[in-house]
């Protein structure tokens, strides 16, 4: 018996109909090659390893959701169905999903540490610290090089150039990241050293895949920001990712520029906050001022308070009135007392000797002693004559007469 004569077409179709019915879903695990993104938004590439390889076709729609970034070389997990090309006569893989490879293994892990963490209690809100206000001193946990570092410069300097931002340059990718991440953490929470102890820390990182990510996808760093006494601010990856990190900080922020963001206050409108608590304070001081004013008005006005500087003034003028008496008594007396002098000045001068010598009259004196007696005198006895004008001496030369 003869075989049926087919044409291309319709063997084609055939192939293609027993093809895709026995390859309606199908996963494959090979290296990319020839990849080509076209100006349609569609993806074509080759997918192979050591014996074979297969066209493959990601459509735009689907590779709008990918959330890697694919290249040549790459080991990828490529989900789809076949299909059956006839114009060329070729079969592809038409791709619904596709993963970088291990990652399979690596989301597992993550589930895992995922529920591990959530029961012990390290994603809970109550033990999360609030982030400073605002803070002098951040440290920086990032690579050395590269946009992120740059752009949260960019972003601290203009929000807040008063901050001290302390770097501690770690690798955020490949081996040993963890540990470096980790150990920087440490260090900002071991250090005594105020100048090097930040009062919040800031881990960033640009995004990238699941394995990218994978050193904050680790319980290490888990641990190390779960025990951080020092609040944390998590910036691991775009806004679509997100980490263990992540979860664990204080906060997290979609980008590294949002964390800068967060991390410190926007200086213009701190100084905007800072004016109105200035102009409060001064508003409510004044109030405090017209109202303290208003007190003392009311008790200088009141009797109780006015009655002593009334009574201060009656006897201010009890005192004027004393002294004005006291005066007229105090002149009284004067003039009475010195009427008295001169009399008795007047009478004193008339008992005065002087005034009897001017009247003709003199004094003998003899020795020491005035003479008032012709009796005590003898001949020959050497006297002192007194007139009102002078002293003469003189000599006793005759006898008493009767």
């Amino acid at each position: 018996m003869s075989a049926e004569i087919l044409s291309v077409s319709q063997l084609t179709q055939q192939i293609k109909t027993g093809l895709e019915t026995l390859f309606p879903q199908v996963k494959i695990k090979g290296e990319i090659s020839n990849f080509k993104r076209h100006g349609s938004g569609h993806i074509y590439l080759t997918l192979k390893d050591e014996g074979a390889q297969i066209p493959a076709v990601i459509w735009k729609t689907t590779a709008s959701r990918l959330g890697v970034t694919l290249r040549d070389g790459m080991d990828v997990v490529a989900e789809g169905r076949l299909e059956v090309y006839p114009p060329s006569g070729r079969y592809q893989l038409i791709c619904t999903s596709l993963t970088e490879a291990g990652q399979g293994a690596l989301q597992q892990a993550f589930a895992e540490l995922l529920q591990k963490l959530a029961k012990a209690g390290y994603f809970s809100t109550e033990r999360k610290r609030a982030i400073p206000a605002i803070p002098e001193t951040i440290g920086l946990v990032t690579s050395p090089t590269g946009a992120v570092i740059e752009d949260m410069s960019n972003v601290l300097e203009r929000r807040f150039p008063a901050a001290k931002v302390l770097l501690y340059p770690v690798k955020v990718q490949g081996y040993n990241a963890a540990e470096e991440v980790a150990a920087s953490i440490a260090y900002f929470n071991s250090t005594k050293h105020r100048r090097h102890r930040p009062e919040v820390i800031i881990i960033a990182r640009g995004g990238g895949s699941l394995e990218d990510l994978q050193a904050f996808n680790g319980e290490l760093v888990a641990n190390a920001i779960y025990h951080s006494k020092i609040p944390v601010i998590s910036a691991v990856g775009h806004e679509t990712d997100l980490t263990i990190a992540d979860m664990v900080a204080d906060l997290r922020a979609g980008t590294p520029s949002i964390a800068a963001e967060l991390a410190v206050p926007d200086t213009e409108q701190l100084l905007r906050n800072l004016d109105i608590v200035i102009s409060r304070q001064e508003r409510a001081l004044q109030a405090k001022l017209d109202g303290a004013d208003r007190h003392v008005y009311s008790i200088c006005n009141s009797f109780a308070f006015n009655r002593p500087p009334l009574q201060m003034q009656q006897f201010h003028e009890r005192l004027d009135s004393l002294i004005a008496q006291m005066s007229r008594t105090i002149l009284t007396t004067y003039s009475q007392q010195v009427q008295r002098y001169t009399s008795v000045k007047q009478q004193l001068g008339l008992l005065d000797y002087r005034k009897t010598l001017e009247r003709g009259y003199i004094l003998v004196k003899k020795e020491v002693k005035f003479m008032t007696s012709a009796n005590k005198l003898g001949a020959s006895d050497e006297v002192s004559l007194l007139f009102h004008d002078g002293i003469l001496p003189a000599m006793i030369i005759g006898e008493k007469r009767p």
